[in-house]
């Protein structure tokens, strides 16, 4: 019954990515049935699943960041230098507040995530509810560079921020909400992009990559970069290893280097 809807959703269009994915879900509902004893085996195990053929993604170069960068308005270049310095996603980024960054040992500390979701869902009624990153309650705390914590210092002074004012509100005051994702997407990201003369579709969050690629193509070991991301597992950090343009150019320079030695 599965293998027949399998190969009827590929006969219909559906891509093999999306029929692992929806394969994935049914599995574990059949696997939770299985367990309580509702069905007596798994009709899920043992499928063939179409192959999934792994795009080659296009990572920003630090290049073509500060081309977006330049595009971005003033208002906003603390927000995206601080995302590409980190590789935060959007929830602990717009969760960040003076109060998480230590200027003395020079870190970020990632305490807490806001989840956007629908009045209707929302049980307080509200649209922004914060909650404590990640779930397991342990903060992530990130080193960051001089040139980053000068400009948050002077944000916070231009804002006169206090501790527990968020960074990067949605209005320039002090006291102020969430920046809503959807809003700068739409209003400032997009059109920095189209004006930046990027030629190919770049979203906030690929920065989140980007950060990853660059800190691997600097010579980062994986461990490392695997704990500053907060991947839970290091084949999710693995897929950045060759993602900028001259990853391999720069993989066989440090090649012949160590090859020289044993010849010289």
């Amino acid at each position: 019954m599965v293998q027949q809807w399998v190969r009827q959703a590929v006969d219909n269009g559906l891509s093999p990515r999306s029929v692992a994915k929806y394969h994935v879900m049914l599995h574990s509902v059949f696997a939770r049935a299985v367990r309580d004893r509702i069905v007596a085996f798994n009709p899920c195990e043992d499928t063939e699943l179409p192959k999934v053929v792994a795009k080659k993604s296009r990572i920003l170069t630090p290049e073509e960041f500060g081309s977006v960068l330049a595009a971005i308005p003033d208002r906003f270049k603390a927000l995206v230098l601080t995302e590409s310095e980190t590789g935060l996603r959007w929830g602990a980024l717009v969760a960040l507040r003076p109060r998480h960054i230590d200027f003395l040992r020079r870190t970020i500390t990632i305490e807490e995530t806001v989840v956007e979701v629908s009045r209707k869902d929302s049980p307080t009624g509200n649209r922004m509810i914060f909650k404590p990153y990640p779930k397991d309650g342990e903060p992530r705390t990130l080193r960051v560079s001089e040139g980053l914590l000068e400009t948050l210092a002077a944000r916070i002074a231009s804002l006169e921020l206090e501790r527990h004012d968020l960074l990067f509100p949605s209005r320039e005051v002090a006291n102020g909400a969430p920046l809503s994702r959807a809003t700068f997407n739409t209003r400032y990201w997009k059109p920095a992009v189209a004006r930046s003369g990027i030629d190919f579709p770049v979203r906030m969050h690929d920065l989140r990559h980007a950060h990853a690629s660059w800190l691997l193509a600097g010579g980062a070991d994986l461990k490392s970069v695997m704990e500053r991301m907060g991947h839970a597992q290091i084949m999710t950090t693995q897929k950045y290893l060759h993602t900028m343009p001259d990853a391999d150019d720069k993989a066989l320079v440090a090649f012949e280097a160590v090859r020289s030695r044993s010849t010289s």
